[in-house]
């Protein structure tokens, strides 16, 4: 396979003293952050302080430690693959940054910095009940355990020996993660996405240099048709138009930046909600900076033919610069322990507050520390086994990631914004809503990948390939053109029936799943008695209807909201803590 000989080239690839040397104090840099903070402060000894950060993050830090989280080595190396596949078409989702956090901004972050919650999910159970909330923090173990499958599967192959990659990244990734708690995460965030950021770079800088500068690789794409323009196709089935990436990215980053515990955690750990709000607006020209630089990587890299081949041109690209090719490996593993630190510490928060504290009140402080830092460690563990068992496996890994976020996030989108914005939905409708939402996102992701398998998709990509040598120098072979030659032409056959409704773009998953939540959520609410205004916990409603019907008269607007005026309950409780709501 395409994979196994990339490997196979890639282990085969000589790296310098220099290389390990970087790539040693990449590890040692992030293992010494745990360790600092692990021995000062409060040495972690407060779950306040374990898992929140004693609330006392800046917006700077906590803005790059939201961009690392998902910026990962999907990421990096994914989308430069999807840019040679479809063109520069992909930048357009950039498009979506604007409302995906800007909403994020203004309705999620105030409504939950002002319950003082630890877990998102401690949300769902203020606003609902207990089973919601046990439910959606279930599905989110579920979407992270499952996501860890596949971002922790590219630092081996990238040449390095395979348990010597995933002993290195697990091992310290959980150490500093376990010992340093989310104030080392976050920090460390700060200090890969730097990493990450020259990695990429180096890389951009070295390639236009050696094809011949700017205008040689622009007329190159050019002829290689490579530079797309707004494609207004409104087809659904299609992966990559405006409206798949601008409208349905939206959703996508909702469920990303809006409820995920990940993101979530890290506003939480901010000084003021005032703090929070900005790191949000700081994410967004830190994300078009990593969007346009993985871009560019693709232009650069025209000779892509798939993700393990932007390693391989990478790695023979930078052999005769010493120290270049450790600091991309460094690039690499960075962006893998950003999100996978982040993953570890997420699922601990949300085990701990939401699984386990429920059922022990009486824990001490101490006893309920250790265990966090337990739980972290034990994710870590499981991390390292699904990497070796995950590197058995061939899946498609950018686009794989993203369907997880639509399968699995999408609903838990749709059963919050069921939650903050309709007054008159109740526990039942929540949980019958999120029940259907999963259900529709297994039902179109497993018809999709069953339908690729038999060959029942639109689209069949013929690869209309010239030959090329592989041993030689890579750099060599773009002085060709080999634009005209490699690109795949894909020939189109209209999908009918259920092979339509299969075809879906994955872009549009969060989008699909988290509106039959919330469908499914009102119509079982109103069948089995919509909510009363004085069952409704003050403080999780934000007021989206009342600010939509301000032409309303009042009398109406409260008839209509089933609640007294919405705005009021989240002004007058803003300093309710979770524990006073629930007394």
């Amino acid at each position: 396979s395409k994979e196994e000989a990339t490997m196979d080239a890639l282990a085969q690839m000589h790296f310098a003293t220099i290389d390990y040397v970087i790539f040693a104090l990449l590890l040692a840099s992030s293992m010494g952050i745990g360790l600092y903070y692990a021995l000062s402060g409060g040495r972690q000894r407060t779950t306040q302080e374990f898992l929140l950060a004693d609330r006392s993050m800046s917006c700077l830090p906590v803005s790059l430690s939201l961009i690392a989280t998902f910026q990962s080595a999907v990421a990096i190396v994914g989308v430069p693959a999807e840019i040679y596949t479809h063109g520069t078409q992909y930048w357009f989702i950039g498009c979506a940054y604007i409302l995906g956090l800007f909403i994020p901004a203004h309705i999620f972050i105030p409504v939950f910095y002002k319950l003082h919650l630890t877990s998102a999910y401690q949300y769902l159970e203020l606003r609902f009940n207990k089973p919601v909330r046990i439910c959606g923090t279930v599905t989110f173990i579920f979407q992270t355990v499952r996501l860890l499958n596949f971002v922790s599967r590219f630092p081996v192959v990238t040449g390095f020996d395979l348990w010597g990659a995933v002993l290195a990244t697990g091992l310290v990734c959980t150490l500093y993660t376990t010992l340093g708690g989310l104030k080392a995460v976050i920090w460390t965030d700060v200090f890969q996405t730097i990493v990450m950021f020259a990695g990429q770079l180096a890389v951009i800088v070295v390639g236009v240099q050696q094809t011949g500068g700017v205008a040689e690789v622009w007329r190159k794409v050019s002829e290689g048709n490579r530079i797309s323009g707004i494609d207004l196709n409104p087809d659904p089935t299609v992966e990559y138009t405006f409206w798949t990436l601008g409208v349905g990215g939206v959703f996508l980053m909702l469920s990303l930046y809006g409820v995920n515990q990940a993101q979530v955690q890290r506003y939480l750990s901010a000084k003021t909600e005032r703090d929070a709000i900005m790191s949000c607006y700081m994410v967004f020209p830190s994300l078009q900076l990593a969007l346009a630089l993985s871009c560019v990587m693709g232009l650069v890299m025209f000779y892509v033919l798939s993700s393990q081949m932007v390693l391989y041109f990478v790695m023979d690209m930078l052999q005769g610069l010493p120290g270049l090719s450790g600091l991309f490996i460094s690039c690499l593993f960075s962006a893998a322990l950003s999100t996978i630190s982040s993953a570890f510490n997420s699922l601990a928060t949300v085990t701990m507050e939401d699984l386990i504290k429920p059922h022990c009140p009486s824990m001490t402080e101490a006893r309920a520390t250790l265990l966090s830092k337990g739980l972290a460690c034990s994710y870590g563990l499981l991390c390292l086994a699904m990497a070796y068992l995950t590197h058995l496996m061939s899946d498609s890994v950018l686009q794989t990631a993203f369907k997880i976020f639509g399968m699995v996030g999408g609903p838990l989108l749709g059963v919050f914004s069921l939650g903050l914005f309709f007054p008159w939905a109740n526990s039942t409708g929540a949980l019958v809503g999120l029940g259907s939402g999963l259900a529709m996102a297994f039902w179109v992701g497993i018809g999709s990948i069953v339908t690729s398998t038999s060959g029942g998709l639109a689209a069949v990509s013929q690869f209309n390939c010239t030959a090329v040598q592989l041993s030689g120098n890579i750099t060599t072979a773009m002085g060709t053109a080999l634009i005209s030659t490699a690109m795949p032409t894909v020939t189109h056959s209209r999908p009918m029936g259920l092979q339509r409704f299969y075809s879906l773009s994955f872009m549009w998953y969060s989008a699909l799943n988290s509106f039959t939540v919330v469908i499914t959520g009102l119509v079982v609410s109103f069948l089995t008695g919509p909510m009363k205004a004085e069952e409704v916990t003050p403080g999780t409603l934000y007021p989206l209807l009342g600010n939509m019907l301000f032409f309303v008269p009042d009398k109406l607007k409260q008839k209509l909201c089933c609640v007294t005026p919405l705005g009021h309950g989240v002004r007058q409780q803003s300093t309710l803590t979770v524990q006073d709501c629930i007394r």
